[in-house]
């Protein structure tokens, strides 16, 4: 269990010898360091590799580019001192970028017709080769063999997208598609041992309802066209995640969390939406369509949105606002109670978020709504206090599991 500690306080109060403090202290020092490092190091490599195709602009000078790079740097990794792997991995994983986007950035230009199908089964190659590569070959390849997987799946999925753009797909195929596209994204994670990677297959996952993001001028905007069912989704896969990291080990645990935090952040902006706008459910999958109606006349849509929202199911923005108020209050104690501090402190953060939001859209000219707010509050704290409490004194009784 990863559990933040204060080490001096310990020693202090004699819990740990002073010698497992500093011990503590290095590790998670060392951890901190090594993520910074890794991170300079991805940049560093996305950065080159995308400059380098497009300031060489040629498919011939990017393959020879690429294929010198990615030549250079397996021989300093097969040949090179430790010290020299990692400018090895770094000409090596420029030059297989420079080649993979180099050749998807080719395909689009000059033979769009086929460039998504041959992404897509050039991408699963890649990645299929690249997995039992790093699986079977020896060590020192490991970290190549999986960065050129994750190219390899970024390739097949841009594929498979491009064929279901030139078919003309919407509706159910798409909505597979993004299901597929974070189920990949999530095995590759685990697949290569990468959190990044796995907290990623979010993204696809939320698109599946349509719920993403937009920026303009000064602005940059999160959107929920279905703000219900996608807490619905966000809390099946924070339930699954939950379920998975108390079942298996701990390798596959750490994966579930990540896309438990992620989800659990998701459903709260979601609900942020819920609680500000309300939520007619299903009006963007199985109501009538602006587009439908392109020929009618803007009556007619709004006629069949009426209609639609008479039978819909309706939940209003101050229904909303309580409901997610009370879900984040149950949470923050389960959260506390179970150490799950991730939770516990997106929990408070939301909490602070929506308070802060309602005092302005709902009772800012109500202050006997806060005070009504603030004495039910203290209750509710000392209610907490004491069922904590009560848990502590069960699990200390004799025979307890």
């Amino acid at each position: 269990m990863h559990t933040i500690a204060d080490t001096e306080a310990l020693v202090a109060e004699g819990v740990i010898p002073a010698h497992a403090a500093r011990l503590i202290e290095a590790r998670a020092r060392e951890t901190m360091v090594g993520l910074a490092i890794s991170g300079l190091l991805i940049f560093g490599i996305l950065a080159a590799t995308g400059g380098l195709i497009l300031w060489l602009a040629d498919a011939a000078s990017v393959a020879t580019g690429g294929g010198l790079a990615l030549g250079l740097g397996v021989g300093v990794i097969w040949q090179g001192s430790a010290l020299c792997r990692m400018f090895g991995h770094a000409a090596a994983l420029i030059g297989a970028g420079m080649l993979i986007g180099g050749a998807a950035l080719e395909l689009a230009d000059k033979y769009p017709e086929a460039a998504g199908w041959i992404g897509l089964l050039l991408g699963g190659a890649i990645a299929l080769g690249c997995g039992w590569a790093r699986r079977h070959g020896p060590d020192r390849t490991h970290v190549v063999a999986g960065a050129v997987l994750l190219m390899g799946v970024a390739l097949h999925l841009w594929g498979l997208g491009h064929v279901l753009e030139d078919a003309a797909l919407a509706g159910a195929p798409m909505v597979l598609f993004w299901l597929y596209a974070a189920a990949a994204i999530a095995a590759a994670g685990w697949f290569v041992d990468v959190r990044l990677v796995t907290a990623l297959a979010i993204v696809p996952f939320a698109q599946a309802l349509d719920t993403g993001t937009f920026y303009f001028h000064a602005a940059y905007v999160f959107y929920s066209p279905e703000a219900t069912l996608s807490i619905l989704q966000m809390g099946l896969l924070v339930g699954l995640g939950l379920w998975l990291a108390a079942r298996l080990p701990e390798r596959t645990g750490r994966h579930a969390l990540t896309l438990v935090m992620l989800g659990f952040v998701v459903a709260n902006l979601c609900a942020l939406v819920g609680s500000l706008w309300g939520d007619v459910v299903g009006e963007t999958i199985w109501g009538p369509r602006r587009w439908s109606y392109a020929y009618t006349g803007h009556e007619t849509y709004w006629a069949a949105r009426d209609a639609f929202r008479e039978t819909a199911f309706v939940i209003p923005a101050p229904a909303y606002a309580i409901g997610w108020a009370v879900a984040l209050a149950a949470l923050i104690g389960w959260a506390a109670h179970r150490n799950r501090r991730g939770l516990f402190n997106a929990a408070m953060t939301f909490a602070a978020i929506h308070a802060y939001t309602q005092l302005f859209e709902s009772f800012g000219d109500e202050p006997l709504a806060w005070v009504i707010g603030g004495l039910v509050a203290i209750p509710l704290a000392w209610a907490m206090l004491r069922l904590n409490g009560w848990f502590l004194a069960r699990r200390a009784a004799p025979g307890a599991g």
